[in-house]
């Protein structure tokens, strides 16, 4: 509703200069509605009028927040919020961008309508990454794109891997990727992996460049859990989580994966619908006139 907000996170990409002058302007705009603008400290020592927050209070107190950068800048404000339900809008200042779907020109007005209450939002799921050693859990995140493992030498891996405690197959490949349907766009889509709708209740296990070429990306319901076994032998390995973490990991360890319990809910943009992104990031063939 209208004139209920009152704290708005903002999320710069920091090295993009044009993401820090944009976040000060809009900064300026949400204070001239009466609105407090809050971000991380590094955000506070580059851009005036933004109130310092840890990734807790950001979490706690926010009403929406706002991105400016591309995917990883999204990713990163996915996981400060940990599954709140907190609108997220997002301005593409990367690449692809195909979480942040907002043009600049069109962050304003759209900056606007969330303060208004005049939005609507697109539910993601996420996937719960478990990283197990023995009976102890080394780390477990909600990632809201995927968990990819590898080998820290270019070496193939042999992994292990049952889905809903039923064996699969021992890949042995490059490594392997663990996608929600966001992530489908990802990694997981340079990897030959299929692109997944959004809004799809399912996770993609997609090997990379795997020694059987006849191993293919599966795609599965979110109610079934992954479960990846390092095998004995193998070189040293690593998780990556969503991009952005690393967690080492070795023989015997796995790597469970299952629908997490929280979402992420992206502000839609209005007037464009998801294949309109795809054509237009992906420069698939537009209509002819």
């Amino acid at each position: 509703m209208a004139g209920v907000m009152k704290k708005i996170g903002f999320v710069a990409k920091f090295g993009n200069p044009r993401a820090l002058d944009l976040c000060a302007a809009l900064a300026e705009l949400v204070h001239s509605r009466g609105i407090e603008a809050y971000g991380s400290a590094e955000l506070v020592s580059m851009v005036k009028g933004v109130k310092a927050a840890t990734d807790d209070e950001m979490k706690q107190n926010v009403e929406a927040v706002v991105v400016l950068g591309g995917d990883g800048t999204m990713l990163y404000a996915a996981r400060v919020l940990n599954g709140k339900k907190v609108p997220i809008l997002g301005a593409n200042m990367g690449g692809l961008g195909f979480l942040t779907s907002i043009r600049v020109e069109e962050i304003f007005d759209s900056v606007e309508r969330l303060i208004s209450g005049n939005y609507e939002t697109e539910e993601r799921m996420m996937l719960n990454v478990r990283i197990v050693r023995g009976i102890n859990i080394l780390a477990e995140h909600n990632v809201l794109n995927d968990v990819v493992i590898k080998s820290k030498q270019a070496r193939l891996v042999k992994l292990d891997t049952s889905i809903n405690k039923e064996y699969v197959t021992t890949f042995r490949a490059d490594g392997i990727i663990v996608a929600s349907p966001t992530g489908s766009t990802a990694y997981a889509l340079s990897a030959s992996g299929p692109i997944l709708y959004p809004t799809i209740h399912s996770i993609s296990i997609v090997p990379i460049c795997p020694f059987n070429l006849t191993n293919r990306p599966v795609v599965i319901p979110d109610w079934m859990d992954v479960d990846i076994t390092i095998k004995e032998g193998n070189p040293e390995c690593f998780a990556t989580i969503d991009g952005q973490i690393d967690v080492d990991i070795t023989a015997g360890d796995r790597v469970v994966v299952k629908r997490a319990e929280s979402n992420v809910y992206l502000v839609k943009t209005k007037g464009k619908g998801y294949f309109d992104i795809l054509r237009e990031r992906l420069s698939w063939e537009a209509k002819s006139k």
